[in-house]
């Protein structure tokens, strides 16, 4: 797995582990050919992204999925709360 493209690596994190996990990480980086650091960045750096992407996307169950869908595809029109939200975000956005 190769590291993650960057720009500039100006920033340290420093952490310790137990010999245990060092040897291990040691070993998994070495079967993936890389580095000890690329190996130990590109792997928190997939997890950072997995664990953020977790939290902030919403899944839908195949029944919410399906009604969402009916309801953007109707011809209802917006009520008053719709619409004052809206305007509000137009606002906000300037």
């Amino acid at each position: 797995m190769p590291t993650p493209p960057t720009t500039t690596r100006d920033a340290r994190l420093d952490f310790r582990v137990s010999r245990e996990h060092k040897r291990l990480i040691e070993q998994a980086a070495r079967v993936t050919g890389q580095s000890l650091s690329d190996f130990a960045i590109a792997n928190l750096v997939q997890t950072a992204q997995r664990t953020i992407d977790e939290a902030t996307i919403t899944r839908l169950a195949q029944r919410d999925r399906d009604r969402f869908l009916k309801l953007i595809q109707s011809d209802a029109k917006p009520n008053k709360a719709l619409k004052t939200a809206a305007e509000r975000y137009r606002k906000r956005r300037g």
